[in-house]
């Protein structure tokens, strides 16, 4: 039965075309990776006017002078490895019958090395110039007398993928086998690392070196890839250990792997270690020696030795997995559960490919945040607390308490940005959503939170008034924003006026009596709309002027006088000579939002109740002359520090991979999620499980779990892990009393620099030839020393075991027997059914 599956290409991918005589004139044009080279050529061929009697082919531009023709106009855009942004030129023919770019025949060959396969073909290369010489196919040099651009092509064979391999590479006669760095073609280095690792795997790399692959590839296997993957990877090695490349591009191989895992399809960064999973697996499977997996039964340890059930997991295993990865990278669990209610004890075995390290995390974290009391007389001040990595606001405001003695529920924790609050954290917030680079603001206030009290905390934010021609007023933030204590009930703009002019008293200077004439109109035009007086105060003056001046004057000026001068202040002018000099105030307020951008609101009338919510925030807003002279920047940014800020912080983390592999082998009790069914009990268990090591392979490929990912903690583990070079010796975590010594030594680390969010991947490697170390950056390579290797960026490493240099050398799980036989399986098999026939 086939089953048909619809998928819907939302984004299509753009090229860029050009033609050659005119690369300047480029033209996008979007198409779906189901388009074909021929439909392409086409589409050019109508962008760019060429008759219908022009003969036409298509190239790749990489570089500035670097080309690869594209020959199978069948191929889809997603078989020929196209990418978003690819340039793509197409060429025509002379009217002699030549091309523009004429091939030029290579003189010589690559001397052959150990590493490198019999049989290969000859490659050759291209100039950009024209030539009299004549070739089926041309490539470009890039003119350099160091080394030539060009192609490298062979065939795969039946197996293959439809087409020659064609790589992108640099020809260099002074390259040495292995030494071939890879180019990264869009956030690839994810991929470059994880190759350049098991390229310098010694026995992964001999077995495909002389081509023994060949004849264990398992085309009819439904789990693998056809013997694509197996074959594709097989090329690529081949021109990295050829010795005649410093670097070249693994398009094809990356086109192959998009295929069959859709995740690597695209560009985006990836993970070494998951690219490195998902080719270990399509590589067991596309040459796995099993043709036909038999059905198998898992059986419970039952109280039998160890030993016994080992040996019967590790041939279960094989009978269904037996392929050269097999040989060199698998090796056996031991896994141990205890139900905590029955005591029953479930043991199994199971293969592991590589071995996933969790590494010991810090259960605390350093943070600074700075303290505003209410008292006005005093600075903020900067405080270094110790909390717990997975808790909550309310232990930050615990442990600030315990430093400053201000309760813990008088606080409020803020995120200031820009000169305004960014966040208020509720009390039960994790403290993972707060990054080390905010800027944490704790706030005293008089009511403890979350009561329902006379009080309401009010934020405020700090704006400069800038007046135009136009009289469109523009403002900016300035200053720290703050929270005030406000009556809940009563509160009018006197009061509020009071209340902040009392909090910012430090850093201003109020201005005398004789001053309040030298704000300019424009200040006493802001306070005009909602300037502060004294209502008795202004009564007892209104009932003064009521008794000695006519109705006609007021203070010897007539109304007309009165708006002359007012400049569009008739509201303030009209009023009392006595009662403006108590409405002219530094500052006046507005209800804004909470980015304090935009007015939501108009202050009331004089003497009226302010209605304010827990949402409202409210600016002041400053005149520029009036802040000038009596706002003091410098003050209001001072602050002080507490002497915790004074102590010495811990160095990094640093953990050695034995402590690594011993947290791996503890034992845990299961979490509430991921309960184990205990068949005594018959029902879930949250049991105690251990894990132990019985076998090692040749080679152990050892992942550091630097990512760690939870329901509250996304987080990147930058402790360095201090793993020897030399002599890694892991007896004495094998719990087989029976095996041999197992002594590794490094061959290969898989870097990662970054956080979660993304980063860079290189890798070091130490090459078999040579046997020096080498740091592989995409298309780089560079010599590197031992001291250079153990950095706080290894995520994979690769270790040999010192008796495993060859792939022919005895399977990594000597000591649970030799691999069954064609014959012994099918033995095995009709044992079963007989074991399974009824006798009577």
């Amino acid at each position: 039965m086939f089953v048909k599956h619809c998928k819907v290409e939302v984004y299509l991918i753009e090229l860029k075309l050009c033609e050659n005589s005119d690369l300047d004139n480029i033209v996008t044009r979007h198409f779906s990776k189901a388009d074909t080279i021929e439909s392409i050529e086409k589409e050019m061929r109508n962008l760019f006017n060429i008759p219908g009697n022009k003969e036409t082919r298509l190239w790749n531009k990489y570089m500035t002078n670097t080309f690869e023709q594209l020959t199978k106009p069948d191929n889809t855009v997603q078989d020929a490895g196209l990418y978003q942004g690819q340039v793509l030129v197409i060429e025509q023919k002379n009217a002699d019958g030549t091309w523009p770019r004429q091939p030029q025949t290579k003189s010589s060959t690559a001397t052959s090395r150990s590493y490198t396969s019999s049989g290969k073909s000859s490659s050759s290369t291209y100039s950009s110039s024209p030539s009299s010489s004549s070739s089926s196919s041309s490539t470009v040099t890039n003119g350099d007398s160091g080394g030539t651009y060009g192609l490298s092509s062979s065939s795969l064979g039946k197996g293959g993928y439809g087409s020659s391999y064609n790589s992108y590479s640099y020809r260099d006669p002074s390259s040495k086998p292995g030494l071939c760095g890879l180019s990264n073609l869009g956030n690839t280095c994810f991929m470059n690392s994880a190759l350049q690792c098991l390229s310098n795997t010694p026995p992964l790399t001999e077995y495909f070196l002389t081509d023994d692959y060949k004849d264990e590839i398992n085309r009819d296997n439904p789990l693998g890839m056809k013997g694509e993957i197996a074959t594709a990877y097989a090329e690529l090695i081949r021109q990295i250990w050829s010795g005649e490349h410093s670097y070249t591009a693994p398009r094809m191989f990356k086109t192959q792997v998009g295929r069959f895992a859709p995740q690597f399809s695209g560009y985006q960064q990836q993970d070494s270690q998951e690219l490195l999973a998902f080719l270990l697996d399509g590589l067991h499977e596309d040459l796995n020696r099993v043709k036909k997996k038999p059905y198998l039964e898992l059986k419970d340890a039952n109280g039998r030795p160890d030993s016994v059930v080992a040996t019967e997991a590790w041939d279960n295993h094989l009978r269904r997995n037996n392929s050269i990865i097999v040989d060199i990278f698998h090796g056996l669990f031991k896994s141990t559960l205890v139900c905590p209610e029955c005591s029953k004890v479930s043991v199994t075995f199971d293969p592991f490919c590589y071995l996933t390290l969790p590494l010991p995390m810090k259960k605390d974290r350093t943070m600074e945040v700075f303290l505003v009391r209410t008292d006005p007389q005093c600075k903020p001040t900067q405080y270094r607390l110790i909390v717990p990595k997975m808790g909550t606001v309310s232990d930050l405001c615990s442990a600030l308490s315990k430093l400053s003695g201000v309760p813990a529920e008088n606080m409020v924790v803020t995120d200031v940005y820009n000169h305004r609050f960014h966040k208020i954290f509720q009390t039960d917030e994790m403290l993972n959503h707060i990054m080390e680079r905010d800027d944490l603001f704790v706030y005293e206030v008089k009511s403890p939170r979350g009561t329902d009290s006379e009080w309401l905390t009010l934020p405020i934010c700090f704006r400069e008034r800038r007046f135009r021609q136009s009289s469109a007023a523009g403002t900016i933030l300035f200053g720290q924003p703050l929270l005030i204590s406000v009556p809940r009930q009563k509160l009018t703009a006197d009061m509020l006026y009071n209340v902040i002019l009392e909090r910012i008293q430090r850093y201003i200077r109020t201005p005398l009596p004789e001053e309040y004439s030298c704000l300019s109109s424009e200040t006493a035009a802001c306070n005009g709309s909602n300037g502060i007086y004294d209502d008795e105060e202004m009564d007892h003056q209104e009932e003064n002027e009521e008794r000695d001046e006519s109705p006609e004057e007021s203070n010897g000026q007539s109304d007309d006088s009165v708006d002359e001068n007012s400049e569009g202040c008739s509201p303030c002018n009209k009023m009392p000579k006595k009662a403006q000099d108590f409405r002219k105030r530094l500052f006046c307020f507005s209800l804004v939002n909470s980015y304090a951008t935009s007015d939501v609101g108009s202050m009331p009338a004089e003497g009226s109740f302010l209605k304010l919510t827990s949402y409202s925030t409210v600016a002041i807003d400053w005149d520029t002359e009036a802040k000038k002279l009596y706002y003091d920047d410098q003050e209001a940014e001072a602050f002080d520090k507490h002497e915790s800020m004074m102590q010495l912080q811990k160095k990094k983390m640093t953990v050695a991979l034995r402590d690594c592999i011993q947290l791996f082998t503890k034992t845990e009790v299961l979490g509430e999620h991921d309960p184990w069914y205990c068949p005594n009990c018959r029902k879930h268990q949250r049991a105690t499980k251990k894990f132990d090591l019985w076998s090692l392979p040749k080679i152990l490929v050892v992942h550091l779990k630097r990512f760690s990912y939870n329901r509250y903690w996304r987080d990147k583990l930058d402790a360095v892990v201090e793993f020897p070079i030399r002599n890694l010796n892991m007896s004495e975590f094998v719990c087989d009393p029976t095996a041999g010594p197992y002594v590794y030594d490094l061959v290969a680390v898989s870097n990662h620099y970054g956080g979660m969010g993304g980063g860079h991947y290189t890798a070091y490697a130490k090459n078999q030839e040579t046997q020096q170390w080498y740091y592989f950056d995409d298309s780089s390579v560079s010599p590197a020393s031992e001291d250079q290797i153990v950095t706080k960026a290894a995520y994979v490493l690769f270790y040999q075991r010192q008796d495993g240099g060859s792939y022919k050398a005895s399977s990594p799980a000597a000591s649970l027997g030799s691999p069954p036989t064609e014959d012994d399986l099918g033995e095995q098999d009709r044992q079963q059914d007989l074991d399974c026939m009824d006798t009577n």
